[in-house]
């Protein structure tokens, strides 16, 4: 399994709201880069295999939000969340789930996914190509360390959940010496 030093050049397609246009759907296109997100700042990412999927609604993305405000104190800027998914559902998951501090980030066509070694095939479930579940600590670009969820493998029939969780990666930050 490949793994990267630093986080790939991508262009992610966005939806961004502008009240200016009006109209029941005020959002536009917004192409948001890697050095956007990254550059000169301390990230945490988390990836998963899809938006409305179990682990993923029900333990994944709400620990990070509930936990957001440790992950500040520890040095973090911002908390990504990303998946093979695209702008609108990525949207439509993130009002389901009340997201309002986690960054919930579309890879609809899973370049960055690919670029960092992650993407798999999940044709056993029918999804497709997906991300491999995965947490990240990223410091201007910079990988400081990854947190791979194991049995990383196309048509994996289980989905382990136990090192990319919230609550892994903040003990790290609370015990490293970074």
């Amino acid at each position: 399994m490949p793994v990267v030093n630093t986080v790939p050049q991508t262009v992610f397609k966005t939806r961004v709201r502008n009240e200016a246009l009006g109209g029941p759907n005020p959002f536009e296109w917004k192409d948001v880069s890697t050095d956007d997100l990254f550059k000169g700042k301390r990230v945490v990412i988390f990836s998963l295999p899809g938006a409305f999927t179990p682990t993923c609604s029900t333990s994944h993305l709400p620990r990070y939000e509930e936990l957001y405000d440790e992950f500040k104190a520890e040095g973090i800027d911002e908390i990504v969340c990303i998946s093979v998914n695209d702008a609108f559902v990525m949207y439509q998951w993130g009002k389901h789930q009340g997201a309002e501090k986690v960054f919930l980030l579309p890879d609809g066509n899973g370049e960055f996914t690919r670029k960092m070694g992650m993407l798999v095939d999940k044709s056993n479930l029918g999804f497709g190509m997906r991300s491999w579940r995965y947490a990240a600590v990223i410091n201007d670009g910079t990988i400081e360390k990854m947190f791979i969820e194991a049995d990383y493998s196309d048509n994996c029939p289980s989905d382990p959940f136990e090192v990319s969780d919230a609550d892994t990666v903040l003990s790290w930050l609370k015990n490293s010496t970074h």
